[in-house]
């Protein structure tokens, strides 16, 4: 939801590190597998009942997921960065509810469902929306740097990480805040069915009657 407001700020921040990365031979695809070791680091994290390590885990993922952004911008995209930032993403959101599930399985394995279920339910109307919007050629000026078609949502990367870091905050919390995020998930995913719907619609033929030519 505020995604496209922070963009501006974030590459503002993240364009002089982004840089000197480049001039020192790291690439964009680095730093994302490295930021994707870090996001899998999380689940061991959680299970052992260590909150904050997984939460200054996942902020560096964070990090790394802006940054390797930024390097790309810097040194030129690839259709192979844009596959695997988005990728890579979706399936670091999965592991965290799968790290409280293996902390507390009696407390927590039936929300983390609940919730790695409502992401499924926003991460494949995005891509399927990104997939048809690419092929008709549609851009979005709130995104126009992204490897594909990005369409907005209640839930987004900003959110995510904020309700991730009130569970590692308040692990005790986390039934609750699962079941809220995963609403807010499916109000996403509607919302983005929705708009689907009426972008992808059939064009319905003129089936007025020619002009007769004139006696």
């Amino acid at each position: 939801m505020i995604d496209a407001r922070l963009l501006p700020l974030q590459r503002r921040l993240l364009a002089p590190s982004a840089r000197w990365l480049a001039t020192q031979g790291v690439g964009a695809d680095m730093v994302t597998l490295a930021g994707v070791a870090l996001g899998v680091a999380v689940v061991p994290a959680l299970a052992l009942g260590l909150p904050m390590v997984a939460l200054a885990l996942l902020a560096f993922n964070r990090l790394a997921d802006g940054l390797d952004g930024a390097i790309a911008r810097e040194v030129g995209p690839t259709d192979r960065g844009a596959f695997l930032d988005i990728a890579l993403d979706f399936v670091v959101y999965a592991l965290v509810p799968l790290g409280f599930a293996l902390a507390d399985p009696r407390a927590n394995a039936l929300p983390a469902v609940v919730l790695i279920v409502a992401f499924v339910g926003t991460g494949s109307s995005f891509l399927a929306f990104a997939a048809i919007a690419g092929r008709r050629g549609m851009t979005t000026e709130a995104y126009p740097t992204k490897g594909l078609y990005y369409l907005g949502g209640l839930t987004e990367g900003a959110e995510t990480f904020a309700i991730f870091s009130l569970m590692c905050i308040a692990p005790g919390a986390f039934p609750a805040l699962a079941y809220l995020f995963g609403a807010a998930c499916a109000l996403t995913t509607f919302s983005r069915w929705t708009q689907g719907w009426k972008a992808f619609a059939p064009e319905v033929p003129d089936r007025s009657p020619a002009p007769q030519p004139a006696e």
